[in-house]
Protein backbone atom coordinates (compact mmCIF):
# COMPACT_ATOMS: atom_id res chain seq x y z
CA UNK A 1 0.00 0.00 0.00
CA UNK A 2 2.75 2.38 0.28
CA UNK A 3 3.30 4.48 -2.78
CA UNK A 4 7.03 5.11 -3.94
CA UNK A 5 7.86 8.81 -5.26
CA UNK A 6 10.90 9.98 -6.94
CA UNK A 7 12.02 13.11 -6.91
CA UNK A 8 15.36 14.27 -8.41
CA UNK A 9 16.26 10.87 -8.76
CA UNK A 10 16.08 9.77 -5.42
CA UNK A 11 13.59 7.11 -4.12
CA UNK A 12 11.43 7.71 -1.15
CA UNK A 13 8.51 6.03 0.18
CA UNK A 14 5.38 7.74 1.42
CA UNK A 15 3.22 6.77 3.91
CA UNK A 16 -0.52 5.51 2.76
CA UNK A 17 -2.99 7.98 1.60
CA UNK A 18 -6.55 6.97 0.96
CA UNK A 19 -6.28 3.13 2.37
CA UNK A 20 -10.21 2.82 1.46
CA UNK A 21 -12.10 5.01 -1.29
CA UNK A 22 -13.79 7.94 0.17
CA UNK A 23 -10.96 8.10 3.10
CA UNK A 24 -8.14 10.61 3.81
CA UNK A 25 -5.15 11.63 5.60
CA UNK A 26 -4.30 15.06 6.40
CA UNK A 27 -0.81 16.74 7.65
CA UNK A 28 -2.25 19.26 9.04
CA UNK A 29 -3.22 17.05 12.37
CA UNK A 30 0.22 15.89 12.95
CA UNK A 31 -0.13 15.38 16.91
CA UNK A 32 -2.75 12.92 16.57
CA UNK A 33 -0.80 10.48 14.03
CA UNK A 34 2.16 10.47 16.33
CA UNK A 35 -0.28 9.07 19.21
CA UNK A 36 -1.47 6.38 17.23
CA UNK A 37 -0.01 2.39 18.13
CA UNK A 38 2.50 1.18 15.51
CA UNK A 39 0.38 -0.76 13.91
CA UNK A 40 -3.29 1.23 13.95
CA UNK A 41 -3.74 3.14 10.84
CA UNK A 42 -5.25 6.55 10.29
CA UNK A 43 -8.31 6.11 7.77
CA UNK A 44 -10.24 9.72 8.66
CA UNK A 45 -9.30 12.65 10.26
CA UNK A 46 -10.98 15.64 9.80
CA UNK A 47 -11.90 19.26 11.17
CA UNK A 48 -15.22 19.82 12.18
CA UNK A 49 -16.99 21.32 8.87
CA UNK A 50 -15.82 24.82 7.44
CA UNK A 51 -19.52 26.00 7.52
CA UNK A 52 -19.46 26.31 11.68
CA UNK A 53 -17.40 29.28 10.56
CA UNK A 54 -19.71 31.26 9.26
CA UNK A 55 -21.12 33.20 11.75
CA UNK A 56 -18.58 33.82 13.36
CA UNK A 57 -17.38 35.32 10.31
CA UNK A 58 -20.57 37.29 9.85
CA UNK A 59 -20.59 38.61 13.11
CA UNK A 60 -16.68 39.90 12.27
CA UNK A 61 -17.68 41.71 9.29
CA UNK A 62 -21.09 43.00 10.75
CA UNK A 63 -18.61 44.52 13.84
CA UNK A 64 -16.38 45.80 11.32
CA UNK A 65 -18.69 47.75 9.26
CA UNK A 66 -20.28 49.35 12.72
CA UNK A 67 -16.72 50.02 13.84
CA UNK A 68 -16.06 51.71 10.21
CA UNK A 69 -19.30 53.44 10.64
CA UNK A 70 -18.86 54.94 13.76
CA UNK A 71 -15.56 55.83 13.30
CA UNK A 72 -15.85 57.44 9.99
CA UNK A 73 -19.75 59.21 9.54
CA UNK A 74 -19.68 60.64 13.03
CA UNK A 75 -18.64 63.49 14.71
CA UNK A 76 -19.45 62.37 18.10
CA UNK A 77 -16.53 62.40 21.12
CA UNK A 78 -13.42 63.37 18.81
CA UNK A 79 -10.90 60.88 19.30
CA UNK A 80 -11.54 58.91 22.14
CA UNK A 81 -14.78 57.91 20.76
CA UNK A 82 -13.13 56.55 18.11
CA UNK A 83 -10.03 54.96 20.09
CA UNK A 84 -13.00 53.33 22.81
CA UNK A 85 -15.01 51.86 19.57
CA UNK A 86 -11.46 50.43 18.27
CA UNK A 87 -10.93 49.05 21.35
CA UNK A 88 -14.77 47.50 21.30
CA UNK A 89 -14.12 46.15 18.05
CA UNK A 90 -10.65 44.14 18.91
CA UNK A 91 -12.43 42.74 21.77
CA UNK A 92 -15.48 41.95 19.60
CA UNK A 93 -13.54 40.78 16.99
CA UNK A 94 -11.20 38.37 19.28
CA UNK A 95 -14.39 37.56 21.15
CA UNK A 96 -16.20 36.25 18.17
CA UNK A 97 -14.09 35.37 15.55
CA UNK A 98 -10.33 34.76 16.60
CA UNK A 99 -11.95 31.71 19.99
CA UNK A 100 -14.06 30.35 17.43
CA UNK A 101 -11.52 29.67 14.48
CA UNK A 102 -8.92 28.44 16.90
CA UNK A 103 -11.51 26.18 18.87
CA UNK A 104 -12.32 24.64 15.61
CA UNK A 105 -8.59 24.64 14.45
CA UNK A 106 -7.99 22.35 17.56
CA UNK A 107 -10.90 20.11 17.33
CA UNK A 108 -10.51 17.14 15.32
CA UNK A 109 -12.48 13.83 14.39
CA UNK A 110 -10.13 10.95 13.48
CA UNK A 111 -10.86 6.96 12.78
CA UNK A 112 -8.44 4.58 12.86
CA UNK A 113 -8.87 0.67 12.24
CA UNK A 114 -9.05 0.47 16.05
CA UNK A 115 -11.00 3.24 17.50
CA UNK A 116 -12.76 6.71 16.89
CA UNK A 117 -11.17 9.58 17.78
CA UNK A 118 -12.74 13.17 18.84
CA UNK A 119 -10.15 15.75 20.43
CA UNK A 120 -10.84 19.55 21.25
CA UNK A 121 -9.15 22.20 23.57
CA UNK A 122 -5.42 24.04 22.95
CA UNK A 123 -5.10 24.73 26.83
CA UNK A 124 -8.13 22.90 28.32
CA UNK A 125 -7.57 19.41 26.55
CA UNK A 126 -10.19 17.06 26.59
CA UNK A 127 -10.59 13.65 24.29
CA UNK A 128 -12.83 10.42 23.81
CA UNK A 129 -11.71 7.18 22.12
CA UNK A 130 -14.49 4.88 20.72
CA UNK A 131 -12.75 1.34 20.65
CA UNK A 132 -14.28 -0.04 17.42
CA UNK A 133 -14.73 -3.50 19.00
CA UNK A 134 -17.31 -1.92 21.70
CA UNK A 135 -19.57 0.16 19.02
CA UNK A 136 -22.86 -1.31 18.62
CA UNK A 137 -24.44 1.14 15.75
CA UNK A 138 -23.44 3.85 13.66
CA UNK A 139 -26.11 6.34 12.43
CA UNK A 140 -25.69 10.09 10.91
CA UNK A 141 -28.34 12.68 10.25
CA UNK A 142 -28.18 15.34 7.67
CA UNK A 143 -30.99 18.33 7.85
CA UNK A 144 -31.51 20.37 4.65
CA UNK A 145 -28.48 23.00 5.09
CA UNK A 146 -25.90 20.09 6.53
CA UNK A 147 -26.63 18.06 2.78
CA UNK A 148 -26.22 21.71 0.99
CA UNK A 149 -22.52 21.83 3.01
CA UNK A 150 -22.19 18.14 2.85
CA UNK A 151 -22.11 17.80 6.95
CA UNK A 152 -24.00 15.78 9.20
CA UNK A 153 -24.30 14.65 12.57
CA UNK A 154 -22.50 11.57 13.44
CA UNK A 155 -23.96 9.18 15.99
CA UNK A 156 -22.13 6.21 18.02
CA UNK A 157 -24.06 3.97 19.98
CA UNK A 158 -20.96 1.67 22.33
CA UNK A 159 -21.80 -1.12 24.15
CA UNK A 160 -22.37 0.57 27.72
CA UNK A 161 -22.62 4.53 27.29
CA UNK A 162 -25.41 6.50 25.45
CA UNK A 163 -25.23 7.27 21.87
CA UNK A 164 -22.10 10.07 21.35
CA UNK A 165 -23.65 12.56 18.75
CA UNK A 166 -20.38 14.53 16.95
CA UNK A 167 -22.12 17.43 15.34
CA UNK A 168 -20.58 19.11 11.74
CA UNK A 169 -18.51 15.94 10.46
CA UNK A 170 -17.79 16.93 6.98
CA UNK A 171 -18.92 14.20 4.45
CA UNK A 172 -20.72 12.35 7.15
CA UNK A 173 -22.16 9.36 4.89
CA UNK A 174 -18.76 8.27 3.66
CA UNK A 175 -17.32 8.29 7.54
CA UNK A 176 -20.84 6.59 8.41
CA UNK A 177 -19.71 3.85 5.30
CA UNK A 178 -16.43 3.74 6.53
CA UNK A 179 -17.05 3.49 10.18
CA UNK A 180 -19.52 0.39 9.40
CA UNK A 181 -16.85 -1.07 7.29
CA UNK A 182 -14.31 -0.92 10.13
CA UNK A 183 -16.80 -2.58 12.35
CA UNK A 184 -18.16 -5.57 10.62
CA UNK A 185 -14.24 -6.13 9.66
CA UNK A 186 -13.71 -6.18 13.59
CA UNK A 187 -16.75 -8.43 13.86
CA UNK A 188 -15.03 -10.94 11.52
CA UNK A 189 -11.89 -11.02 12.62
CA UNK A 190 -13.36 -12.07 15.94
CA UNK A 191 -15.31 -14.25 14.46
CA UNK A 192 -12.43 -15.86 12.54
CA UNK A 193 -10.31 -15.64 15.80
CA UNK A 194 -13.19 -17.80 17.65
Amino acid sequence: MYRARFRRGAMRVARPFRERPGTATFGLMGQLERGLAPDEKLLVNRHTHWKTLIGPVGIAILATAAAVALIYFTDFGGNIFKIVVGALWAVALVWFLVAPLIRWGTTSFAVTNRRVLYRTGIFNKSGIDIPIARINSVQFRQAFIDRFFGAGTLIIESASDEPLEFNDIPHVEKVHNLLYDELNDALTDDDDAK
